[in-house]
């Protein structure tokens, strides 16, 4: 009798450890951003626009991450992420699409790298909301108000994403969307690249990006054969200790390579035109200033095309952390049109309805 309950109690501590070492080697890992404040816009053909509004700095954000191991240095990996809106608590699109920012799975190793499949954010994006813009592509100073940013430019679904190890500050990343329109693979298809070098102060990013536009033949109904839309971005930022530097440069070529974050917001008699061939520009700075963070920022849109529809954009903020999760924060930008053009002053979560905005609000990440 003694000797099973040895072999009983032996089972279970085995049973017990293997369950432990099963537990720390999956994990799932749930975080998320609150962000709300007050804005303030002027200048478009609304008037003076005030209100309590949701991803001013950053979209708010519920989310879901988990990785287990598999062994021999391979791990399974997932990501899914809902964006709402704090101010009412609605889903931040219109769509109804449950994961709508982020939703993949994969595989990753130290040694080759990762690779997911899903809904995720494209390099060009990565890039300038990462390493070009000391805004972090929020705010009123957000360099989305002028570069080629837009919908699928920031993120796409049914994508194949492979990011390579980081070698010696090295790493390359490649992104391949299908179209999945029926009887062609080219239609709507989009490929994206980066490749960027990080190590110590220095940190550069190279980014192309390329969306097929073309819609395949349905029925009677024939093919539409459109430009495709390329942009690419060199994006650095350098940590000088006391300042930190941030620059952008974009070439933006095709339609739909440069949309217009509002069609018409001014309510011109000749309603803007967006541009099918610009370059963008941002060079910026994140100042510590006391406990927070001053930023600052000039942005510049230069229309390539006949119509010349150019924009300045300035801006400056003071970020002011309260603890290691909650901050406040402060800014204002104004844009400059020029020839008609149209850009208006948003923010992380809405474009915009004039031409300059107020910020104040308050952020909770968890």
């Amino acid at each position: 009798m003694e000797h099973q309950v040895k072999k009983l109690t032996l089972a279970a501590l085995l049973f017990g450890a293997f369950s432990a070492s099963a537990y720390a080697q999956s994990n799932v890992t749930i975080y998320g951003l609150v962000d709300a404040g007050l804005v303030r816009e002027s200048g478009g053909a609304a008037g003076s626009v005030t209100k309590v509004t949701s991803g001013i700095g950053g979209q708010s954000r519920l989310g879901f991450r988990g990785v287990e191991d598999l062994g021999n240095g391979l791990q399974a990996v997932f990501t899914l992420e809902n964006g709402f809106k704090a101010d009412d608590g609605t889903m931040d699109n219109t769509t109804s699409a449950l994961f709508n920012r982020q939703a993949y799975v994969g595989l990753k190793s130290k040694e080759l790298g990762q690779l997911t499949l899903g809904r995720q954010y494209t390099m060009l994006y990565n890039a300038l909301s990462k390493v070009a813009d000391p805004f972090g592509a929020g705010y009123a100073g957000s360099t989305k108000n002028l570069f080629a940013t837009a919908g699928a430019n920031t993120r796409v679904s049914n994508a194949l994403v492979y990011a390579s190890p980081v070698v010696s500050g090295f790493s390359a990343e490649l992104l391949y969307a299908l179209g999945e329109q029926a009887g062609s693979n080219k239609a709507g298809r989009q490929i994206g690249l980066g490749l960027g070098y990080a190590q110590g102060p220095l940190n550069v990013t190279l980014a192309h990006n390329k969306r097929n536009q073309d819609t395949a033949a349905v029925g009677t109904t024939p093919a539409v054969i459109r430009d495709e839309a390329k942009n690419t971005l060199l994006a650095a930022n350098y940590d000088f200790k006391v300042v930190k530097a941030y620059f952008g440069y974009a070439w933006n070529k095709g339609l739909n390579s440069s949309p217009l974050p509002v069609a018409n917001a001014f309510g011109f008699r000749v309603a803007p035109v967006a541009s099918t061939d610009s370059n963008d520009l941002v060079a910026g700075v994140n100042v510590p200033v006391g406990t927070g963070n001053l930023l600052a920022s000039y942005s510049r849109k230069d229309d390539k095309t006949v119509r010349n529809q150019d924009a300045d954009q300035w801006a400056v903020g003071y970020l002011y952390p309260l603890s290691k999760r909650t901050s406040t924060y402060v800014a204002y930008a104004r844009i400059k049109n020029k020839n008609g053009a149209g850009y208006t002053v948003g923010n992380n979560n809405e474009a915009g309805s004039g031409d300059s905005a107020f910020n104040l609000g308050i952020r909770h990440a968890f």
